[in-house]
């Protein structure tokens, strides 16, 4: 699931309304990323923790020629996911369903909507009429 599909997910729980979605989405990113660079961690529970994490300079090979090289220290990201989290991955705990988006309330349709439908029904037959006249006046 890319983004995009994330916040299409999303969209139901905001009366289908993406950009509130995509603004949800880009708003907890945001955060997450935010306070990870600040070197403090991001625990979310029954899902897992994002750590900042230094990993020292090293020395490496290179695959190619075999040589070594001196490869820099980092900072790197890492995620820790929750024991719930591990349980529902390999099936040992089903999941709850899924919460539902709110029901909205049907909206109540004006007296002058009838009138326009009637009027886009008879547009067809119209144009079928027509068609009609002309194969008739070919056929003559």
């Amino acid at each position: 699931m890319n983004k995009a599909q994330f916040i299409a997910a999303l969209a139901p729980h905001f009366d289908n309304n993406k950009k509130e979605a995509a603004r949800s989405v880009d708003i907890v990113f945001d955060t997450i990323i935010r306070t990870i660079s600040k070197g403090e961690d991001v625990m979310i529970n029954d899902f897992g923790k994002f750590k900042k994490v230094d990993r020292p300079a090293r020395k490496g090979r290179n695959p190619f020629t075999g040589e070594t090289i001196q490869i820099k220290a980092s900072k790197k990201v890492r995620f820790l996911p929750a024991k719930s989290l591990k349980e529902v991955i390999s099936g040992a705990r089903k999941l709850d369903a899924a919460p539902k988006p709110p029901v909205k309330a049907a909206p109540v349709k004006a007296a002058k909507a009838a009138p326009k439908k009637a009027a886009k029904k008879s547009a067809p037959k119209k144009a079928a009429k027509k068609v009609a006249k002309k194969v008739a006046k070919k056929r003559k």
